[in-house]
């Protein structure tokens, strides 16, 4: 028997894994209350902003794909706010900058995750929103366990706090300095402001849908619309140190409301695997996963990540799927979807796989389209003034900043959800007083050059790296899975699914077994690099593996056995009701409960 950091949980009554110990148990606890899955991830989101506020927070953006029992088919939920109206190229060039700041108001989109938890709670949940959000105010209000990754992350912006955002210094230094990792910290006005919207949406209306809509009113049209509106056109301090005042405006609120859209789907091994739109990563994931089988016809064992031929050629595949993110993925233009998925095109791009390690950005021509990236897009390390300035999400030493979390729910009745909220960090903006929150900085995945699918455009959404995942078999769903983790999200899963899908794997097994990937493309954080050829590992991938790597021409750099990905996982079996969960072990964080 492999041995595992922890049981995959089995059972038939409901099961949650998500990336904090309080959101998967607040999420357990409204389906022991008699909610659904849709209820629980609610709950376990608004605890999520609450407890791991360096990762996502009610002004930040959410992507999920759900299925109901009643409805299998995968449908996606989308909470990624658009830029501002008054976002254009022409305001920022204005300004002097040839890229979005990495912080800061200017890098506000319209908020879009807590209008997207309700808008899941109104069409699919059955409990109140005052009982979903009853454990988020308990623990802002009475405090919860202050996280160790959040107390650095507080110490890295403590300068910033104290010289500019002093807003953000009055609810994150108490006494004058980080709270400590482990101390009871408390968001008071953060739990006020969400009674008060709870308050109102009660006051709305006779039934249940009505009184949510009431909340959503009162975020978007009422008194924190106001609120945004009065505080974020104040100038602030951003990434590259500029002050400079934001754009973002109560109207812009007003005129945004989360909503759904189909998913992406591709079929894969006997399975269907469900994502976001192109407005996201999502089908990249589909790409890599059609690509490697294109691969696996000459040589089946590109199909193991564990072994060095799959190492290789997942890495490879990555850069080519990357290229393709950059020169065609975004919301501001028409996204050749089909062309990109069409399995001639993949076995074409999978014939750029060589024995050795690439180095270069190679988009692909889908459907005979000539591709176009950035004018910045191909700048490395040595080409930026101040590599260490920005948000990147993750580490060479697997520690988080600028990050994500993620949830998955799954309950007795077959409903199940894959969600992946993220932006509005406690370091991304700042701390709008009379709220608690702060907004997020995702326009900095826009670019200011015009023309490109990832545009900045008013009223269009950044190409986000959220990417939550459903599979289906037969047409049920099986599994919902995802990560924190910015670009190698997609990356990470791939590996997941390998594992666990193709191999065999267990739930828990797939989430254990060492992860790796590559950051040889454009990044999506400010300052938006590329590090040729590099291919980051744990070094549980073993000598064999990373010496092979090497010999290929990669550049890679080891990590510690256990500091890359944060999978969470719920699975049921539609046979026998089985339902079944996993959580990442890395940082002790993650959890699991079900029974």
């Amino acid at each position: 028997m492999t041995f595992t950091t922890r049981p995959t949980l089995t059972g038939t009554f409901g099961m949650v894994s998500s990336t904090h110990w309080l959101a998967s148990q607040a999420a357990m606890r409204m389906l022991e209350l008699g909610g659904n899955a849709f209820d629980a991830a609610a709950a376990g989101g608004l605890v999520l902003q609450v407890v791991e506020p360096h990762l996502n927070g009610p002004g930040g953006d959410l992507p999920a794909i759900v299925a109901t029992a009643q409805d299998p088919t995968p449908v996606v939920l989308c909470g990624q706010g658009p830029a501002p109206a008054g976002a254009t190229t022409e305001h920022f060039r204005s300004l002097g900058l040839d890229t979005v700041p990495g912080s800061g108001p200017l890098a506000a989109v319209v908020p879009g995750a807590f209008d997207a938890w309700l808008l899941l709670l109104r069409d699919h949940g059955t409990l109140e929103l005052a009982d979903v959000a009853a454990p988020a105010i308990h623990y802002a209000r009475h405090g919860h366990p202050f996280l160790a990754s959040a107390r650095a992350t507080v110490e890295r912006v403590r300068e910033l706090f104290e010289s500019d955002w002093t807003t953000s210094a009055e609810l994150w230094l108490p006494g004058g300095a980080p709270p400590e990792a482990g101390s009871l910290f408390r968001n008071p006005t953060w739990a006020a402001t969400l009674e008060r919207l709870v308050a109102e949406g009660q006051a709305a209306g006779a039934t249940r849908e009505v009184r949510i809509e009431g909340t959503r009113r009162a975020w978007a049209e009422g008194f924190v619309a106001e609120a945004v509106d009065r505080f974020a056109r104040r100038p602030f301090r951003h990434s590259g140190g500029e002050v400079l005042p934001g754009v973002i405006t109560g109207a812009d609120l007003a005129s945004y409301r989360a909503h759904w859209e189909p998913a992406v789907t591709a079929e894969w091994h006997g399975h269907t695997v469900a994502k976001t739109g192109p407005w996201g990563q999502g089908p990249t994931l589909l790409q890599v996963l059609g690509l490697l089988d294109a691969l696996a016809a000459d040589c089946p064992e590109v199909l193991d990540p564990g072994s060095l031929a799959g190492a290789h050629a997942t890495v490879e595949a990555w850069k080519l799927v990357m290229a393709d993110r950059e020169a065609w993925f975004g919301d501001s233009a028409e996204v050749p979807v089909a062309d990109l998925l069409d399995p001639g095109y993949l076995a074409g791009r999978a014939a750029l796989v060589g024995e050795r390690a690439d180095i270069t950005v190679r988009p692909g021509r889908p459907g005979g389209r000539e591709p176009r990236l950035a004018a910045l897009a191909l700048r490395t390390a040595t080409d930026a003034v101040d590599p260490g300035a920005g948000e990147p999400t993750v580490r060479r030493d697997g520690a988080t900043r600028g990050d994500t979390c993620h949830i998955d729910v799954v309950d007795r009745w077959g409903n199940i959800v894959a969600a992946t909220p993220s932006g509005g960090w406690l370091q991304s903006s700042p701390t709008i007083p009379e709220l608690g929150f702060a907004l997020g900085s995702r326009l900095q995945m826009t670019w200011l050059e015009p023309g490109l699918a990832s545009s900045l455009v008013p009223g269009r959404r950044p190409r986000t790296t959220l990417s939550p995942t459903l599979v289906l078999r037969d047409g049920e769903p099986v599994l919902a899975c995802g990560t924190p983790g910015g670009d190698q999200q997609d990356q990470w899963q791939s590996l997941f699914l390998l594992r666990h899908v193709v191999g065999g794997a267990a739930i828990q097994e797939a989430i254990d077994a060492p992860m790796f990937h590559t950051t040889s493309f454009p990044g999506s954080f400010w300052p938006r690099l590329v590090e040729p050829g590099v291919v980051v590992a744990e070094d549980r991938l073993g000598a064999e593996v990373l010496d092979g790597l090497r010999a290929r021409g990669h550049r890679v750099v080891a990590q510690g056995p256990w500091s890359l990905g944060r999978m969470c996982a719920v699975a049921r079996d539609p046979r026998t009701g089985l339902l079944s969960a996993g959580a990442n072990p890395r940082g002790m964080q993650g959890y699991a409960v079900g029974r």
